[in-house]
This record gives structure tokens, sequence and C-alpha cells, in this order.
């Protein structure tokens, strides 16, 4: 059984965060612990990172925003093997990190290289860390499904997400893109499978929930409901771990 990674972006995912309940609510999952969060260097982050996936035979790896561009990090080393699959909520772009807090971050450049396990990302059209075009353009370098909540922020404390269960629902899905298919071998991920879009507006995938718990009225999680995975079968998973 794989267990679950919870991968923190810079300073942390204090109290509130969506990050911090999913812990609450699922005492089997873990966080990545960092010695600074406040002045993170790739090297350093990525040795707490890899010392904790090796305690495990199987992880799946739940980050946010810096968390997530650790993750894709990941991309060429030999402890990406024990990845299987990993949802990636608002990932920052570097520069755009860099230019709202200066000198803050030490991660060298974005990582582009194509994930060696399934993942799916979270994003949002209004992420001040993140433009909308350079999100979808490096899904596709990472060889990333891609969803979209709509004005939603940086999906964090500040912008309405607090206890969020549908990125446990979420978890389920990228669970079941990872069963669906064996990994993708390192370097170039042909397998990847894209968000269909059903109609006008943002896409979705389909979720069994309708729930809005820690999203804004600018974010309506109602439409989660409304999209579909192609080539992803209604299936049951067990809870987060």
């Amino acid at each position: 059984m794989a267990k679950t990674l919870i991968v923190p972006g810079l300073f942390g995912s204090g109290e509130g965060h969506w990050q911090r309940y999913w812990l609450a609510d699922y005492p089997a999952a873990a966080i990545v612990e960092q010695q600074d969060w406040n002045h993170p260097t790739l090297a350093r982050w990525h040795g707490a990172l890899e010392a904790e996936i090796l305690r495990y035979e199987t992880v799946d790896l739940v980050a946010h925003s810096l968390g997530s561009v650790l993750v894709a990090a990941l991309a060429g080393r030999p402890v990406a093997r024990r990845v299987r699959s990993a949802l990636l909520v608002a990932p920052c772009d570097l520069d755009e990190t860099e230019r709202l807090h200066p000198g803050a971050v030490d991660f060298g450049a974005t990582p582009n290289r194509p994930l060696p396990f399934r993942s799916l990302v979270v994003g949002s059209l209004n992420d001040p860390y993140m433009p909308f075009a350079r999100l979808k353009s490096l899904c596709e370098k990472w060889g990333s499904s891609l969803v979209d909540l709509g004005h939603a922020g940086h999906i964090n404390v500040a912008s309405g997400f607090g206890r969020w269960t549908h990125g446990y629902d979420l978890l389920k899905v990228v669970e079941g893109i990872a069963d669906l298919k064996p990994n993708p071998a390192a370097g170039k991920n042909t397998n990847s499978l894209a968000v269909v879009d059903a109609g006008s507006g943002p896409t979705q995938p389909h979720l069994s929930s309708n729930r809005t718990e820690g999203v804004t009225p600018s974010a309506p999680a109602s439409r989660l409901s409304t999209r579909t995975f192609a080539g992803i079968p209604d299936r049951k998973s067990s809870s987060p771990r």
C-alpha cells in the first residue's frame, strides 16, 4: 500500500491550510518537514524529500506551490521509481515567486523534464504565483493532466481553501491514472491523459462529491462534477493514507 506524503511549499503549510487538515483527517499520511521553510534551497529540500520517500516502498505525493516544483525536480533521480503518483496543487513559477519574495528561494530553473510517474496538476486562472498559460505549457512538458479550478487564487488559506475535501477526491483520480497504465518511461511521457473539455469554461474531472468546503464563491466547487477524464473508469478507491 502506497504511503501518502504531504509536501508543503514556501513558508510551510500553517494552521488552517488544507494540507494540515489532510493530516488531521488521515493520520496515516505524513508530512515532509524541512529545516528552513522561509529560505528554501533545492539541495536541502530535495535531501529531506528523498529521505522521507526512501522510508517507504511506494508513495503518493500531495504537493502545494513550491512543493510541487520540488516534486517535479525528482525527474531523472533514482528515488523517483518509488513514486506511484503525484497530486501537484498550484505549482509556483519561480520567476513570479522571486518577484513576490525577492531572494527567498534558491531553486535554480523550473524543472521541465517529463515526470516518470503519473501526475495531476490542479491550477487556477488567477494564481498570482503562476500565469495560467505558463501552467498549461509546464503541464505539457511534465506530461501531467491538468484540472482548472477557475478563479481560485493560489488554492490556499488566503483564497478560501481550508478543509478541502475535494482534494481527497482528486487524489483518488490521480491514483486511478496511476493504476490504469504502467508508469511512463523516464525521459518521455507518451501516455499522459488530458482533461477533456465537455463544454465551455474551465475543465474539471468528474467527482462523486458536490461538497464545497473551503472554496470561495469565486471558485465554485460544484463545477467539479461537470467534466470527465478521458479513459478513466469510475473507480472506488481507499481513502488517502
